[in-house]
């Protein structure tokens, strides 16, 4: 149930943290506006609200996996919101980004 638990909450993060960069980009990029960048802002400090969730009590931990997430999440992203399409580097790259994850913040541990 904790890993469950994490991966949710790494997936909410992602969400705050991937959007509000991307309301900010499009805030700037695609001159939408003080709202989109200000929206962006907000999210981006729920994500750091969000991160401190995670059971873990080692900040480097949590953000060194959260690496992860972010990379296969902002691929995602990229997907839904722009129409991006990985080639087969992107997947295997997010993948191994993925499985990095799942080493750093799931291996057994012997405290």
């Amino acid at each position: 149930m904790l890993v469950a638990r994490s991966l949710a909450l790494f997936a909410v993060a992602a969400l705050f943290e991937i959007g509000g960069a991307w309301l900010v980009w499009q805030g700037i990029r695609e001159h939408k506006g003080w709202i989109w960048i200000g929206a962006g802002a907000v999210a981006l400090g729920l994500y750091g609200v969000v991160a401190t969730l995670q059971n873990d009590d080692d900040f480097g931990r949590v953000l060194a996996a959260y690496g992860g997430i972010f990379v296969a999440g902002s691929i995602a992203w990229g997907m839904a919101a722009d129409g991006y399409r990985p080639d087969r580097f992107d997947v295997i790259g997010a993948l191994v980004c993925l499985a990095g994850m799942a080493v750093i913040m799931y291996a057994p541990r012997g405290h």
